[in-house]
């Protein structure tokens, strides 16, 4: 069976679309020269970023009481939430959702529970 003209043609222009896609092996760069124990230069140097990286970064205090364990989270110095590891049970935490220093209790779940309503009992 003999392919009609103009899936030839198609066929014939992929191809011609990817040839031209490829580099050729003249037109490479060069590689990158090494050298022993440093990196290899690279074209771009990394931009400077605006915002201090560290300052997004939390401090973690990690505090013994009694036979529990707290872990205090800042950022900027004010405390956003307290770990708390009992000696025995699950690990629990306090976060405070508005910043005003008042902690409520989380385990850190969604606090959407579905609708559990009785339609008809069978």
């Amino acid at each position: 069976m003999r392919p009609t003209p103009v899936v030839a043609l198609v066929a014939l222009l992929a191809g011609v679309a990817i040839a031209a896609d490829k580099p050729k092996l003249g037109e490479l760069p060069p590689p990158p020269e090494m050298v022993k124990d440093r990196k290899p230069a690279t074209a771009h140097a990394p931009a400077a970023s605006p915002i201090n990286d560290d300052a997004l970064e939390p401090e973690v205090v990690i505090t013994p009481r009694g036979e529990d364990v707290h872990e205090e989270y800042r950022i900027g110095g004010r405390v956003y939430m307290i770990k708390v590891v009992p000696k025995r049970g699950k690990p629990y935490y306090l976060v405070d959702p508005d910043g005003r220093g008042e902690f409520q209790r989380s385990d850190l779940q969604p606090s959407v529970s579905p609708p559990m309503w009785v339609i008809k009992r069978f």
